[in-house]
């Protein structure tokens, strides 16, 4: 009867995880909050979910990648750099609205991601992510240097306009 049970609650986690799944760019965009500028666009939005998942394949992902709200903002206190990725539809936003600010001030780059949903599943986790830090490294240093040329081409011309 327990297993019965426990399957269920399987099949529920996997069907909430197929519908943010199954909402196309455009639709996430939707939920995306005011403040959410810069966002990625689909196709940097898919490099960084690419780079994101060879972070976490890695075998030091524990000093390479920084997850989560807390662990983030006293790794950026602690004056660690890397590239930030940002869940643009965080409610309530009053959370995450003082990061970027922090970000300009220590020159960390960052950007928003339309879902936290996504983020989670880069990563390998079940359960969504509201940000997350990846720091340079020889193993994937190519994608590296391409997102951050890419999220820097995205924030010049959103600050721009």
């Amino acid at each position: 009867m327990g297993k019965i049970e426990k399957d269920e609650n399987e099949n529920v986690e996997e069907s909430q995880m197929d519908e943010s799944q199954s909402l196309s760019y455009e639709e996430q965009l939707q939920h995306v909050s005011v403040i959410a500028k810069p966002i990625a666009t689909k196709k940097v939005a898919k490099k960084i979910y690419k780079l994101i998942k060879k972070a976490a394949e890695h075998k030091d992902q524990k000093t390479l990648m920084r997850q989560g709200l807390k662990n983030v903002q006293s790794s950026i206190r602690k004056g660690e750099k890397g590239l930030l990725f940002i869940a643009g539809n965080v409610t309530p936003i009053d959370v995450i609205c003082h990061i970027p600010g922090v970000c300009e001030e220590k020159n960390i780059d960052y950007i928003y991601t339309p879902s936290r949903d996504d983020l989670g599943l880069a990563m390998g986790a079940k359960r969504s992510c509201l940000m997350i830090l990846i720091k340079e490294n020889p193993d994937y240093k190519e994608l590296y240097d391409d997102v951050r040329a890419r999220m820097k081409a995205i924030t010049t011309s959103t600050f721009l306009n």
